[in-house]
């Protein structure tokens, strides 16, 4: 989806999705209980029933069928769901026929499960269109939401603070901030936590750390990137995997895109102007923003920047927040998943402020017509997509590199 757009399509009309199912009629088993947990679990979302899928066709529920069907799927709701979910459930008319939609919102009690699976069992979470089992990492994080905790600034009580160095980041932030750290601001920035007179690191010191801890308790907190040869990801072409303190990572990152993507220049009235394939200012943002708001939880994944011969991609693992649509990216809110991270990154002058890096890349890009600003959520993962317009024919022949 474009960035730029918001989406018209009637909701009976998209796709299936993680806010969205589609059920001709009520099927057997648990799996709309199922739908129903997950999308309690996550960002909320509707099962419109009425509507065939695959193809896509407008059935329609049978005027006397739907009040039985509704009374159905609320004792079955609350007869499977616990923490109780209090569904809205109502009539939409379209095509001349009745769709019935069952509307779900992001809960407060989380995590929700299946009462006769309990809450190891029966814990689901929407991942792209599906639904899955949560993990055992899953089911924390959704525990961390109910209390409104942020895992950044959780503490690590087996690890002490001789086996963490901040030496190296405390010099990057005085240079940058022209303040001096010791214990009690790094307990302010949420990097030391205090209980019964002990102090312990929280998982934003490791990450900010050089650390032999960092390696072991995150593996993938790096970033892979990739040059590919066309369009796919068969060959390889250039790789590079960039480790380390997390803020240290922009830089590499870009100095590899610069190796990897064209340099132009042409002459102007008065200078030489160089101009680079993808707006650079654009990309250090994207890039940021993947360091500071992806999910730290999620062990298995790491940042992955990706460049072929029509895009560059960035991605990042962890949805966006639940309380944080696709369509409101760029309006200048802002949900901060790392609490501690965020605002210290603010600090060290990676970030300018809230909210403001899509529209910051919004902007960088109106030099550059000839790309496509492409945000879209990936699995369990959040995707930017820098796109040449060429494959669709919408770039200005100005532009055009053949």
């Amino acid at each position: 989806m474009n960035s730029s757009q918001v989406p018209t399509l009637p909701y009976w009309e998209q796709p299936e999705s993680r806010r969205l199912e589609f059920k001709e009629q009520f099927p057997k088993g648990a799996h709309v209980a199922k739908t129903v947990i997950a999308f309690a679990n996550g960002a909320g979302g509707k099962i419109i029933f009425g509507v065939q899928s695959h193809p896509r066709q407008i059935i329609g529920i049978p005027d006397n069928e739907l009040f039985l069907l509704e009374e159905r799927i609320s004792n079955h709701i609350f007869s499977q769901c616990t923490p109780t979910i209090i569904p809205e459930i109502y009539i939409q008319a379209v095509e001349g026929k009745s769709l019935l939609v069952i509307e779900i919102f992001p809960g407060s009690h989380k995590p929700y499960y299946l009462k006769e699976k309990g809450r190891h069992k029966g814990t689901y979470v929407r991942i792209g269109s599906t639904n899955k089992l949560a993990s055992q990492e899953m089911l924390e994080e959704l525990e961390r939401q109910r209390r409104k905790v942020s895992f950044d600034a959780q503490p690590i009580y087996d690890l002490s603070l001789t086996e963490i160095n901040l030496d190296h980041f405390k010099a990057d932030y005085q240079k940058a901030t022209g303040r001096a750290l010791d214990k009690k601001q790094l307990k302010n920035l949420g990097l030391l936590f205090y209980e019964r007179d002990q102090m312990y690191p929280t998982y934003a010191a490791v990450l900010l750390s050089d650390s032999p801890a960092r390696n072991h308790l995150f593996p993938y907190a790096k970033i892979e990137c990739a040059r590919f040869k066309g369009i796919d990801t068969s060959i390889f072409l250039d790789q590079m995997s960039i480790k380390g303190p997390i803020y240290k990572a922009v830089e590499p990152c870009l100095t590899f895109i610069k190796k990897n993507i064209a340099l132009s220049s042409h002459i102007g009235e008065v200078y030489r102007e160089d101009r680079w394939e993808y707006p650079l200012e654009a990309i250090r943002e994207a890039i940021c923003n993947a360091i500071i708001h992806r999910d730290y939880t999620i062990l298995g994944s790491d940042i992955k920047v990706a460049i072929f011969d029509d895009m560059l991609e960035i991605t990042s693992p962890g949805p966006l927040p639940d309380t944080m649509p696709l369509e409101e990216l760029g309006t200048g809110r802002s949900e901060i998943r790392n609490r501690s991270l965020a605002p210290i990154f603010k600090d060290l002058k990676l970030i300018e402020a809230w909210g403001t890096g899509i529209q910051k890349m919004k902007k960088e890009l109106l030099n550059y017509p000839e790309i496509e600003l492409i945000l879209q959520e990936a699995g369990y993962a959040f995707q930017i997509q820098f796109r040449k317009k060429e494959a669709t024919g919408q770039v200005p022949d100005k532009y055009r590199t053949s």
